[in-house]
Order: structure tokens, then C-alpha cells, then sequence
């Protein structure tokens, strides 16, 4: 399953379709609505947050969906434990991401008992990492696929308004799993150039999916 998924995905484009809390794009009809526009525009798959919004976009869509469950706002909040890894794959994810820094787990678990509990349940797991180090522990702890998401959010990372690519190009060198290229995104060339860094594809967001962020980004332009 791992080798048809990633080759399904190799070279292609991953729509994460999310708003934030209080985001007038935060309802799940909406999202979907969202995850459905990438799909015509040719998107490979879509990640989209919270187990509700995952089981309607996998009645609605038929691409694989990566599924995460932000708890809360501070540490490790991204699918933090083994309970909401499996609830992501009961609402029917191919593949499960989480929080894979160094960072302490709130159930004090380590990385390969969530990627364990999902592989068992027949999904994948993808780690969103910050740095080097952290991609190349989460290959050997078995995740299927890093991405470098996190790089840009985490303190101690290169704070930019683009995906790490000299990240990727590490990671491209050091592990031999799927990689994918993510992180903060603001126009359409960060994919391509992440692509010609290594990445075995590329996870973008703000730049297609979230019109407030968008529009902040024109109001503050504009001296607004």
C-alpha cells in the first residue's frame, strides 16, 4: 500500500484544505466544498483537519485524504496522541500526519506508537517534522512519509515565508521514505522549487485555500 500511495503522489500536488478557529471558512460543508475544487484543479490529495471534516470529504471526494486532529494551540497539538491518531483513520484517512518533533507528546508517547497503531489499522503515517534530525528519527521510527510542515512553526527553525527547501534538500539525502514539501506558502513557485530539491511532492495551503490570510496579505500591501 505504501509504494502505490507514494507513487500515486510522486511529482503531484497536496491541497491542505483548513481554516483556523473563528474563520468564517471553518464549517465542514464548506471545506469540503474546498477539498472538491482541488480535486478539479487536479490536486493528487487533500489533508484536512478534525475527524468530522475527514469522514465528509472521504464520502465526497475519491482522492485519499491525510487526516489531523489539532487539540489545542501550544506544544504538540497536531494528532498529539495514539486515540486521536486512530479516530483520523476510523473516519476513513489513508494517511495519518502528526507532530513528529522532538517535542514531548502529551500521552508521553513516542512517535512509533501512533505510526504502529495506524499502520496496524491499515493507514499510513505521515510526520510533520522542523528539522533534519527530527525527519530522519521519524523514518527509523517507520513513518511512511516526512514532511517538512512544521519548519517555519516550530521555535529554532528558519522563520520564512516560504517551505524550508534546504531542509528538503537534507532530507532528501538522508531518507529513503516519501518526502513532502510543506510549510508557510504565499505563491506557487515554493512548490516547484521544493519539487526540484527532492520532494516526492508538495503540500500547499494559504496559498490556495484561505482567502482571509490572502487578503491580509493585499490589505497589509496596500498599507491597509
Amino acid at each position: 500500500m505504501t509504494t502505490t500511495l507514494a507513487d500515486a503522489l510522486t511529482g503531484r500536488l497536496i491541497v491542505s484544505c483548513q481554516a483556523p478557529p473563528g474563520d468564517a471558512m471553518r464549517h465542514t460543508d464548506t471545506l469540503v466544498r474546498m477539498a472538491c475544487a482541488a480535486r478539479e484543479g487536479g490536486a493528487a490529495a487533500v489533508r484536512v483537519n478534525e475527524p468530522e471534516v475527514v469522514a465528509a470529504t472521504v464520502a465526497a471526494i475519491d482522492l485519499p485524504v491525510i487526516g489531523l486532529w489539532k487539540d489545542g494551540d501550544t506544544g504538540v497539538y497536531i494528532t498529539p496522541t495514539v486515540r486521536h491518531a486512530l479516530a483520523l483513520v476510523e473516519a476513513g484517512a489513508a494517511v495519518v500526519a502528526a507532530d513528529a518533533t522532538a517535542r514531548p507528546r502529551p500521552d508521553g508517547s513516542t512517535l512509533s506508537e501512533p505510526v504502529a497503531a495506524v499502520q496496524e489499522a491499515g493507514a499510513l503515517e505521515m510526520a510533520d517534522v522542523s528539522n533534519l534530525a527530527e525527519g530522519v528519527d521519524a523514518a527509523r521510527q517507520g513513518a511512511d512519509f516526512v514532511s517538512t510542515t512544521l519548519s517555519g512553526y516550530v521555535p529554532g527553525s528558519p522563520q520564512q515565508s516560504e517551505p524550508d527547501l534546504r531542509l528538503v534538500s537534507e532530507l532528501t539525502a538522508a531518507v529513503s521514505v516519501s518526502r513532502g514539501s510543506g510549510g508557510p506558502d504565499r505563491h506557487s513557485g515554493a512548490g516547484r522549487r521544493g519539487a526540484g530539491r527532492g520532494a516526492s511532492s508538495v503540500v500547499v495551503g494559504t496559498a490556495i485555500t484561505a482567502p482571509t490570510a490572502l487578503t491580509r496579505l493585499f490589505v497589509a500591501g496596500l498599507g491597509g
